[in-house]
């Protein structure tokens, strides 16, 4: 059920905000991906209009797994991540489910989903996007307004994990960051 203190035109203003500062650390020395010739020249990145479509609701069921899988990053080499659930939901009329991963040692209760999706290689970076979540309870915010591309699709000599076949959409998901243009 969407919040219904936080209208559309808040909830668009929010998201709005989150780019902006999304945009002003790409700016900064200190956390941007981007090659120093790059970010000297960046004014933003390319972002789909805001949509409460895309802001989905979604059943979590938790996975408490023992063991780390093993990540494929974009380099050949693999990082551990441990599953921690499930996130099901509805979208144009399909049922779909994403797997949710925490990295080994991570102690943050926010989730990582990478996935991809009909838009990917043409509107979006063709390596997939990610998107961050906190559960509560049996449910998950998926949020695909702050859907964001890995740091590889700016720079690639930074390591990133790859979307595991489970988590390939097969409808569009016209929402978040858009393919970096540089």
């Amino acid at each position: 059920m969407k919040d219904l203190f936080f209208n559309d035109e808040s909830y668009t203003q929010a998201v709005l905000k989150f780019r902006e500062n999304k945009d002003l650390s790409f700016r900064s020395v200190t956390r941007s991906p981007l090659p120093d010739s790059m970010r000297r020249t960046f004014n933003k990145l390319n972002y789909y209009a805001p949509s409460r479509n895309f802001e989905i609701n979604a059943d979590f069921t938790p996975i408490e797994s023992k063991e780390p899988v093993a990540m494929p990053m974009t380099t050949g080499t693999q990082e551990p991540y441990f599953v921690k659930g499930k996130a099901s939901f509805e979208l144009e009329g399909q049922e779909h489910t994403l797997t949710l991963f925490q990295k080994a040692g991570s102690v943050s209760d926010t989730l990582f989903i990478p996935f991809t999706d009909q838009t990917n290689g043409f509107e979006t970076y063709g390596g997939g996007r990610y998107l961050d979540a906190i559960p509560n309870g049996q449910t998950i915010v998926l949020d695909f307004n702050k859907a964001y591309n890995p740091f590889c699709a700016y720079n690639p000599e930074f390591a990133c994990p790859m979307p595991p076949a489970e988590n390939r959409l097969k409808v569009k998901i016209p929402a978040g960051e858009q393919a970096f243009a540089k």
